[in-house]
This record gives C-alpha cells, sequence and structure tokens, in this order.
C-alpha cells in the first residue's frame, strides 16, 4: 500500500530509507521545537516579554508543524518538512509586536480600545493568519506555480547551491565556529579550537563525514548520535578534571556549560496550547498601520517556501522537463501550516531547508514528511530527549556541513558560458548566505535576470511573470521594506 501510494520503487527508494530520511530531517530541525517559543515569548530579545506562554507556543509549534508536514507528505508526496521559520520569527518579535503596541496606544488614546482588549501578540498573530490566507489564494490560483516554472534551469540550480552555502552558514554559526562580529559587519573565525563546543563539532563531524564516505546508511543520524553521547560524556566529565576546568572562561562560557541540559527523563505530558489557541485578534489588523506588515510576511514566505522547495527537489532529481510534478499540492502545504499555526498561536509555517539532510539520506517521498510529522507529535511527549538534542545545535552542526557540501554539486549544471544566466545566478547564489535570507537572495537575482537578459538581446527567453515579479520586488524593497 505504501509502495504504491507513495511510488517507492519508481523512486528508487524503500519504507526503511524514508523513515530513517525523515528521523534524520526531525532531528535536523529539531532546535524549533525549543527555540521558537524562546523566540516568540521574548526571551532571546532585548525589548523582554511578549506576554505569550512559552508552554503553549511550543505546543502549537509542534502541531502546526506536524499539520503542514503531513499535507505536504500526503497531498504534495515530497520528502520537505514544515515548521514555523527561522527569520519570520524574529522579525515578528523585533519588529511586528512593536508596531501593534504603537498602534494600540495610538487607538487607548484615541478612545477606539479598551485597556486589555487585546495585546500586541495577538495582533501579531492575526498578521500572520491573513498573510496566510493571501498566500493560500496565490496557491489556489496556481500563481506560485507559474512562477516556479518561470525560472530558468541555471537560476534553479543556483538556488540550490546558495541554500546549500546557507546551510553550511547556519552549520558553521550554530557550532560558533564562525563569530558575528559587529565592528566589521561580517563573520570571524572563532579560534578556540580547544573550546567544549568547537571540540564536540568537530567530533561530529569527523565522525559524519567518514561514515558518509564510506557510504554507511544512516550516517548523518549515527553522527548526530555520536554527537550526543560525546556531548554528555563531556557534561559529566568535565567536573572530574577541577575547579580550575570548570571556572576557565572557555568551559564557562560554552554553551555546553550554559545551554545543555542531559535529560533527567524521556517521557513528559504536553503543555497546554489554551492560552494561544484561537486568542488571535482579527480585526485590528485590517488596519493602514499592518497592512505593510502582512504584504511583508507574505513575500517572505512565498520566497523562502519557494526557495527551499526547488532547492531541495533539484538536489533529489525530482524535478522533471524544467516542471516540479504536483507543485500546486506541495506549495498549498505551508499555506495551510501558516493559516493553522496562526489559529494554534505561532508564526509564519514554511519549508525547512533541514530537509534537505533527509533527501541526502535517500528520502525521495512523501513518506519521509509524513514520518517528521509523526515525530513532531511524539516530540510533545518526548520533550526531555528532544530538548537535550534540539537546545545544543553543535550536535546537529556537523549534518548540516555534510547536506551543504552534497548540494554543491549543482554547480556544473549552470550555463557558465552565458553571462545572462550566470550573472543573475551568481546573485542568488551570494546573495542567500551573505544575506542570511533565502528570501532577500532570491529577490536579488530575481530582479537581476529580466534586466539583463533584456539588455543583452535575449529577452524572448524570459517569461513574462519574471518582468512582473521584478517591478513587484523593486516596488517592494522600496516602498514597503
Amino acid at each position: 500500500m505504501l509502495d504504491r501510494f507513495f511510488k517507492l520503487s519508481e523512486n528508487n527508494t524503500n519504507v526503511r530509507t524514508e523513515l530513517l530520511a525523515g528521523l534524520t530531517t526531525f532531528l535536523t530541525m529539531a532546535y524549533i521545537i525549543v527555540l521558537q517559543p524562546m523566540v516568540l515569548t521574548g526571551k532571546l530579545s532585548d525589548d523582554g516579554a511578549t506576554g505569550m506562554d512559552f508552554g503553549a507556543v511550543m505546543t502549537a509549534t509542534c502541531i502546526a508543524a506536524a499539520l503542514a508536514t503531513a499535507i505536504m507528505g500526503l497531498y504534495g508526496r515530497y520528502p520537505i518538512a514544515q515548521a514555523p521559520g527561522m527569520g519570520e520569527n524574529f522579525f515578528f518579535v523585533v519588529s511586528l509586536l512593536p508596531a501593534a503596541g504603537v498602534m494600540i496606544a495610538a487607538q487607548i488614546d484615541a478612545g477606539l480600545l479598551e485597556v486589555g482588549e487585546t495585546s500586541k501578540w495577538q495582533v501579531g498573530l492575526g498578521v500572520i493568519f491573513y498573510s496566510g490566507v493571501l498566500f493560500l489564494l496565490l496557491s489556489i490560483l496556481g500563481v506560485r506555480k507559474k512562477l516556479m516554472e518561470a525560472i530558468s534551469p541555471s537560476m534553479r540550480n543556483g538556488i540550490a547551491i546558495g541554500i546549500g552555502l546557507f546551510i553550511v552558514l547556519i552549520g558553521f554559526d550554530s557550532a560558533s565556529l564562525l563569530l558575528r562580529n559587529t565592528k566589521i559587519g561580517g563573520w570571524t573565525l572563532n579560534t578556540r579550537f580547544n573550546s567544549p563546543d568547537l571540540i564536540v563539532f568537530f567530533f561530529g563531524l569527523l565522525v559524519t563525514a567518514a561514515l558518509h564516505a564510506r557510504r554507511v546508511r544512516g550516517s548523518i543520524i549515527l553522527g548526530i548520535i555520536a554527537a550526543t553521547l560525546f556531548s554528555v560524556a563531556l557534561k559529566y566529565g568535565l567536573p572530574l578534571l577541577g575547579e580550575g576546568v570548570m571556572n576557565s572562561t572557555l568551559v564557562k562560557e560554552s554553551m555546553l556549560t550554559k545551554d545543555f541540559m542531559v535529560a533527567a527523563g524521556v517521557v513528559s505530558t504536553p503543555p497546554s496550547i489554551a492560552p494561544t489557541f484561537f486568542m488571535m485578534d482579527l480585526i485590528r489588523p485590517l488596519s493602514w498601520a499592518m497592512a505593510p506588515f502582512i504584504l511583508i510576511f507574505l513575500f517572505m514566505d512565498l520566497f523562502d517556501s519557494l526557495g527551499t522547495l526547488i532547492g531541495v527537489a533539484e538536489q533529489a532529481g525530482l524535478i522533471r522537463d524544467n516542471r516540479l510534478p504536483r507543485a500546486k499540492q506541495a506549495l498549498m502545504s505551508d499555506a495551510i501550516g501558516t493559516v493553522a499555526g496562526a489559529a494554534l498561536g505561532t508564526s509564519t509555517v514554511t519549508s525547512f531547508i533541514e530537509s534537505a539532510s533527509g533527501v541526502e539520506q535517500g528520502g525521495r517521498t512523501g513518506l519521509t514528511a509524513l514520518c517528521a510529522a509523526a515525530l513532531f507529535i511524539l516530540a510533545l511527549f518526548f520533550s526531555p530527549i528532544i530538548d537535550m538534542v534540539g537546545s545544543y545545535r553543535p550536535i546537529t552542526a556537523p549534518a548540516l556541513i555534510v547536506v551543504g557540501t552534497m548540494m554543491m554539486r549543482n554547480v556544473s549544471k549552470i550555463d557558465w558560458n552565458n553571462y545572462a544566466e550566470s550573472l543573475p545566478t551568481l546573485l542568488i547564489i551570494a546573495g542567500i548566505p551573505l544575506t542570511f535570507s533565502i528570501a532577500d537572495g532570491l529577490a536579488l537575482g530575481f530582479i537581476a535576470y529580466p534586466l539583463v537578459k533584456l539588455l543583452s538581446g535575449q529577452g524572448r527567453d524570459v517569461k513574462w511573470l519574471m518582468y512582473v515579479m521584478a517591478v513587484v520586488l523593486v516596488a517592494y524593497f522600496v516602498a514597503v521594506r
């Protein structure tokens, strides 16, 4: 039955491989279960608490991710998992909530609103809901599918490469191998190779790379398990070396000491979702003050999901004749996930680039996504174990490095001899990691592509939708963003 529905034999895969790929994808993105509530409750922001309940956001995140990923697996039948997106969640807290707070204060002063009638996070969830509804309409009308088919093969492969570099950068950042330098506005190498975090990272990377090079099945998941066990050994072993070691800045300030907590148990009761469930404000977001934010989240979700879907599908070899089969179905899943996520109490749901780890593990069908969806639900009951792995990112960082390496193979598929193709493609390749945003990196290439092609006398090769998109993106950056 599974073989017929998911076409396992046709895609040269089997149930075991798909389930292992789903587990790999889930573990590489499990950090979102812990990080999302930390972001949305304000624990990672200098502005303080947002008023959202930590446990409710965690439960909402797992349910929204499971729902969207299950739809992707059953309806789109692609090995891509979905969850509340990084970037969108920080923008929600840092930009949207302060603006919502100002709007609420102004309406209270004008006598249009009673104190306590609504809160800024409820207005924020309403904005996410409406952006998801617009996103869903674009999917139903087939606009996203047409846009995907308008992208040239060179640019499509460039997206996969750019996302691969982005994944590597996320891995380096997660492991603290690269440190953000505010003085120079970029990154610098962390030369403290003897820090516990980098020791864990290099250990996991060597184990994963060696197993992968030897073509051992499950190499990525085995690397994650090895890094987890090694982290536990360090956590308990370092104190045995004496107070001098534990009080050193290198150990005391490490993520191993501050963030990594060995699980005290295995099973726990899921937190209640009641504090955020259907608590979104659907009235206040329908104002001119909130309209730009609805558009911003719409654009961010559109290009994040589009870029990830193309990149992962290209890596998996799922694109046929410059088309992605069942593209409309696949693009519907994150739109539904965003609408449902806002109702549950979390921010924009989008396709996760960490899905590439499952693809590299052999996942080719929706069974991979379905497995990941089930694990998001199980995570609510096994949160101590998930918290342990997800809260200490040097454990999963090696998996991202290996996956990013594999995505570099697409560089040979770009038409480097045609500068009208290669230059916009390069803007995407460099733009995605350097702007730390899939959406912004795609925008650079999408604006440049029709202009360069037109000026080089190759304008007829460009589909009309790309010209429209270039104009819309320029207007978006100038007038809205």
